[in-house]
């Protein structure tokens, strides 16, 4: 059963008339509906087309936590082929929220991250809604390092609410671990590309995004805090999130203009949940042509182009 947001509702009731009426027609073969449920589908494809051409900051960031939206695990088995999963920070423990990872893409080896939300309860608990502790971090270190060494480059897939915020994880050193994982981003001499797929919150996605070239899905959202967050220390109200999401600007046109990120890759009128597998294809060959772009170039100049565009990043504004 496909999950309707709140604004979508107008087009929920015609796409729900449409199932009607093919229920109709499968029990008496005698009823003919076609061209009711033909018009019918052009209305809710118009109607889907209307709303998506003029989403506010906050309706976006409600796409971009649609249920239904693919999230990392769906995008590394399409486009990482032998992926083998590795576990643990060799520290304390194993963080299933954050995924790390070698495979091949497209025929050659990398390493890859990811943020998993996961899709029913169950996985959602197993991977703590896809915020990282500490020992998810150091794991991505870990992964870092030994992508550096043997010269693989890093594809991350980023989808969090942000760094998980317990107590546990703030004893064993939450900040030290986001901090130390951004400077291994940093610091690597094989080229790094980071994709926003859903949410990329606070550090716990800078953390994996401080890439040389970081892309976000055209719904996607990115700030340095939740809007409902935001609202909470602002006006002491978080039912102002959307207020405040218009006014952090956490969309990819925004983080474009500000030259934050790099590119934005379209999606499906109605968002990438309405078809997962051109989402996908899309994505991979925008990382195929950005790895493409730093073939060949030693360490020192990779280096330097990301230390470079994090540096500008607020000196040109306007």
């Amino acid at each position: 059963m496909r999950h309707f947001l709140d604004f979508e509702k107008p087009v929920a009731d015609l796409e729900g008339q449409i199932q009607e009426l093919r229920r109709l027609q499968e029990s008496d073969d005698s009823v003919s509906t076609d061209e009711e449920i033909a018009n019918l589908e052009t209305k809710a494809r118009d109607a889907l087309k209307g709303l998506y051409a003029k989403l506010t900051p906050w309706q976006k960031a409600l796409v971009a936590r649609h249920p239904d939206r693919p999230h990392a695990s769906r995008y590394i088995s399409s486009l990482i082929k032998d992926f083998t999963l590795l576990a643990g920070d060799r520290k304390f423990a194993e963080d299933r929220a954050v995924l790390a990872g070698l495979g091949r893409f497209r025929g050659e080896p990398v390493a890859v991250l990811g943020q998993e939300k996961g899709f029913d309860t169950q996985s959602r608990l197993k991977h703590n809604f896809g915020m990282g502790r500490p020992e998810g971090y150091r794991k991505a270190v870990r992964l870092m390092e030994m992508a550096d060494r043997f010269g693989l480059p890093v594809i991350a897939f980023v989808d969090t609410a942000g760094a998980y915020p317990g107590i546990g994880a703030e004893e064993r050193g939450q900040a030290e671990a986001i901090a130390r994982s951004t400077e291994a981003c940093l610091g690597l001499g094989v080229p790094n590309v980071s994709v926003i797929i859903g949410e990329g919150g606070s550090g716990g996605a800078i953390a994996l995004a401080t890439a040389n070239r970081v892309y976000m899905l055209e719904h996607a959202i990115y700030s340095v805090i939740s809007p409902e967050g935001a609202a909470s220390i602002l006006w002491r109200d978080s039912t102002r999130a959307e207020e405040a999401a218009t006014a952090m600007k956490v969309t990819a046109e925004d983080l474009k203009n500000l030259k934050v990120i790099d590119s934005i890759i379209n999606e499906p009128v109605g968002g990438a949940h309405r078809d997962p597998d051109a989402v996908i294809a899309a994505v991979g060959d925008v990382i195929a042509g950005a790895l493409g772009e730093f073939r060949g170039l030693p360490a020192h100049d990779i280096r330097l182009q990301r230390r470079e565009k994090f540096l500008a990043i607020g000196r040109s504004l306007g």
